[in-house]
């Protein structure tokens, strides 16, 4: 059976397209991430001053020591608050991930 000619232009053109495409989604390695994860933003917070707030509405303040996957969150000089008033100071704090709300990066603000 003999192919139609049109098929060869077509996978042409249909190549170039690709090219075309490829060569505008390039990503530049010296441009910054456009892309941020939360996570990720919260491992490069490590030791840095953060507040997190729980579902049950108490906030903690302090120094998170370390993040997990599970955003299990360890906090160091943490101070308890609830309805902005401090309510108490723990030397470690260890909160677990499902109770959080949102975390507030101090620094970013």
């Amino acid at each position: 059976m003999k192919t139609p000619s049109h098929h060869a232009f077509s996978t042409d053109v249909f190549l170039t397209l690709i090219q075309r495409t490829a060569k505008k989604s390039e990503v530049n390695p010296q441009a910054p991430s456009q892309t941020k994860r939360p996570l990720g933003v919260l491992q490069k917070a490590t030791n840095k001053v953060v507040s997190v707030r729980l579902k049950n509405e108490i906030e903690y303040r302090g120094k998170m020591s370390n993040v997990d996957p599970y955003m299990n969150v360890i906090l160091v000089d943490a101070e308890e608050s609830e309805n902005g008033a401090k309510i108490a100071n723990y030397g470690k704090v260890v909160i677990r991930g499902n109770n959080v709300l949102y975390v507030k990066i101090e620094d970013r603000l």
